[in-house]
Order: C-alpha cells, then sequence, then structure tokens
C-alpha cells in the first residue's frame, strides 16, 4: 500500500513550530512514502485583512536542506495551502508563479471579505443561524474558487468548518441543506480536472467523509489526494488506513499524487 502525506504543516506557517526535517522524520516512522509540505499562504489574515504577497525564500530553504537529509528515504514534494484565492485570482495566480511547486490545495479558512472576512476557526458558533449563515458564505466562496483556473489543483476540508461548529441541543449542524449546491460544486470541479482532498485532521475525521466521497465519485470524480493536516509529529498520517478503506468502498481505486503540478496515480 502506498501512503503519502498531501496536506501538512512546518514552521513556515505561521500555527506551527515544526522544522519540515522533524516532520520528515515522523514521516519516515510511519511507513510513508511520500510527504507534501504544504505551509499556508492565505489572502486574507486572521484578522479580515487583505494579503498581496508571500515571503517564499523560508519556503525553499527548508525544503532544499530537507530534500538533501531525507534523499532516498522518503519522496518529498513542495506544495502550498493557499487560502481564500477568490478573493483575488490574479493576485493568487502571480504568488503562485514565484514557486516552483509540486502541489496547490485550495482552501477557504475565512468568511468572504463582502462578510467581513472573519477567520472561520475563531467565530462564535452558539446558535445555529450562526454555523448556516457562515456555511452560506464558505460554499458561495467554495463555488467561486472552482471557477478560479489555475489557482489550485485540489479543493482542501470540504467540511472544514464543521470542526469548530458547537453541537446544537437539536441536533449537530449538517451539510444537508448544501447538497444540491455541493454536487454544483464537485461536478464542476471533477469537469475541470481539480481534485479535492480527503482531509483526516490527524484522524478525527474520517466516517465524516463518507458523503462527500460518495457525492464527488457520483459527480464524475477521480482525483482524490489524502492528508492529515498535521502541524506537529504526532499527526502526520494519522487514519490513513481507514482513509484508504473509505476511498475503496466510495468506489475510488487510486490516489494522486503530484509532480509539477501534474496528477499521478497510486493504487489503493
Amino acid at each position: 500500500m502506498y501512503f503519502a502525506d498531501y496536506h501538512i504543516h512546518t514552521q513556515c506557517s505561521p500555527d506551527s513550530r515544526t522544522p519540515l526535517t522533524e516532520q520528515a522524520e515522523q514521516a519516515v516512522r510511519m511507513g510513508l512514502n511520500e510527504l507534501c509540505v504544504t505551509d499556508h499562504f492565505d489572502l486574507i489574515d486572521v484578522d479580515g485583512n487583505r494579503v498581496y504577497d508571500l515571503d517564499c525564500q523560508p519556503i525553499l530553504d527548508q525544503f532544499e536542506q530537507a530534500q538533501a537529509v531525507f534523499d532516498g528515504r522518503l519522496r518529498l514534494r513542495l506544495g502550498l495551502e493557499l487560502g481564500g484565492a477568490a478573493a483575488d485570482p490574479n493576485c493568487a495566480r502571480r504568488v503562485l508563479d514565484k514557486i516552483p511547486l509540486d502541489f496547490v490545495i485550495g482552501s477557504i479558512h475565512n468568511l468572504s471579505l463582502a462578510a467581513g472576512g472573519a477567520d472561520l476557526c475563531r467565530m462564535d458558533y452558539s446558535t445555529r443561524d450562526v454555523c448556516y449563515a457562515a456555511l452560506d458564505d464558505y460554499f458561495k466562496s467554495m463555488a467561486g474558487l472552482v471557477q478560479a483556473a489555475g489557482c489550485c489543483d485540489v479543493l482542501g476540508h470540504v467540511i472544514y468548518p464543521l470542526r469548530y461548529m458547537n453541537k446544537m441541543a437539536d441536533g449537530p449542524v449538517t451539510l444537508e441543506r448544501y447538497w444540491d449546491q455541493l454536487r454544483d460544486i464537485l461536478t464542476a470541479a471533477a469537469d475541470s480536472g481539480m481534485g479535492i482532498e480527503l482531509n483526516t485532521y490527524c484522524g478525527r475525521t474520517l466516517e465524516e467523509w463518507i458523503p462527500v466521497l460518495e457525492l464527488y465519485r457520483d459527480c464524475g470524480g477521480e482525483i482524490i489526494t489524502v492528508g492529515s493536516d498535521a502541524h506537529t509529529p504526532s499527526g502526520i498520517g494519522q487514519g490513513f488506513t481507514r482513509a484508504h478503506e473509505l476511498l475503496k468502498a466510495a468506489g475510488f481505486r487510486y490516489q494522486a499524487v503530484y509532480q509539477k503540478r501534474r496528477p499521478q496515480f497510486k493504487k489503493l
């Protein structure tokens, strides 16, 4: 079985202090074949302000060092998690052109600028109305991201906001009311050659992906990566055996890995 973790963060992300060499060492211990580092660059910051450029030199220096250390032990790929590209696709593409990337995750971590730009992980989800208002905006942004040609290779953690939404007394917040909208988004992604990721959230979200995987497959989707979203070594590769089982059950035969932003396929 081929294990490739295609969503991890390092000290080059604002929310991690872990060097890539430590993440890669854990990947070796976990028996992974491939590791793609996908540090953050968000066009909307945690305070809802626009960001226009990325200092890519620390990312490149760290990657070059790790390649030398792990040559022959672990296949390393250079990626980026690009947040909020729909806010300014031209700016996003300019940043991507600065770096020789293998892979780009397109994620949404904030409300749209029109909705105030709040960081989704910092919001108060104490009422159902707030939750659904955030999800309304989230999926509107995702539809825009699919139309932003060249800004990403896969849609990142489609179910992301549910991580932070509290369970309500009358039942949890679900994506049921967004199913038709999500079908349109995933169909458009599949038709354009864009994939999605199964994000295990370090092994914490697995079964929650079943309906999304089935829907994406029903929409003609074939390109899918697996990522842990690990910010520390303990999360690397967590939940991957079960993730592969879920992919097979949903009808997928291959997982995608990337080189120079072109997908390659490894049998599950």
